[in-house]
């Protein structure tokens, strides 16, 4: 009986991360945009689960601040406010200029070259989805390569704690979530790729100036974009 149990457990917690996922994704690729109403049972039998399994991932969802729910109301995708949006780039800037400061310090010349690489194909990627006519898992794929670029920048800084910090308050997430709910998908030419460059030339100082301007073209872009009647539309 007790290895009965311990399946159903597993198969259950298994089933709530499948959920998670999906759910996650539809979110952060704006399939579910920002506070559109989510149906645990419309969900449930889209997925081909229960309510429970479904239930769970949204209570995570909801735990990192990408859902919300409301009595008498039901749940949907939060929708920031402009202080929400500050505030993570607040976050975001402290968070990634340290990693920028501490990888020009000690990673190898073999992450330097990486992290040029990634620069370069991700400015690429970028400059083609300026051509227009993305689909949208081309637009989560695009998504998912800055993700990287910035996760492996911080990994490269030798401090486990910091990767941690940036993944424990959704750094990058919640950047992807807003450039997705902005449609920002052109920026600056060679974007990615300077900032590389300096982050590769052992110069802390200068790797943190590179960072902190790089995060903040980013936050007021995404302000500028940003309709403030529709954010601060955050309250049923």
């Amino acid at each position: 009986d007790i290895f009965i149990r311990m399946k159903r457990t597993v198969e259950g917690q298994n089933l709530s991360k499948q959920a998670y996922l999906r759910i996650r994704t539809s979110i952060l690729s704006g399939t579910l945009p920002l506070g559109s109403p989510i149906s645990r049972r419309q969900l449930a039998q889209e997925f081909g689960m229960s309510v429970v399994p479904i239930t769970e991932a949204l209570q995570q969802l909801e735990s990192e601040g990408l859902v919300e729910s409301w009595p008498r109301v039901g749940t949907r995708v939060r929708i920031p406010t402009l202080h929400d949006i500050r505030g993570h780039y607040v976050v975001r800037e402290a968070l990634e200029s340290q990693a920028a400061r501490l990888f020009s310090q000690s990673a190898s010349h073999e992450e330097r070259e990486q992290i040029l690489h990634l620069g370069a194909a991700l400015d690429e990627s970028y400059r083609r989805s300026g051509l227009g006519g993305l689909s949208s898992e081309e637009h989560i794929k695009l998504h998912e390569e800055h993700f990287r670029f910035h996760m492996r920048i911080a990994e490269c800084s030798g401090h486990e704690a910091l990767c941690q910090a940036i993944e424990r308050h959704h750094i990058l997430t919640f950047n992807w979530l807003y450039d997705t709910a902005a449609n920002r998908t052109e920026l600056p030419e060679k974007h990615h790729t300077l900032l590389a460059e300096v982050l590769s030339q052992s110069d802390p100082g200068k790797a943190d100036a590179a960072m902190r301007a790089h995060v903040k073209h980013g936050s007021e872009d995404i302000l500028r974009r940003f309709e403030p009647r529709y954010l601060m539309a955050s309250r049923p």
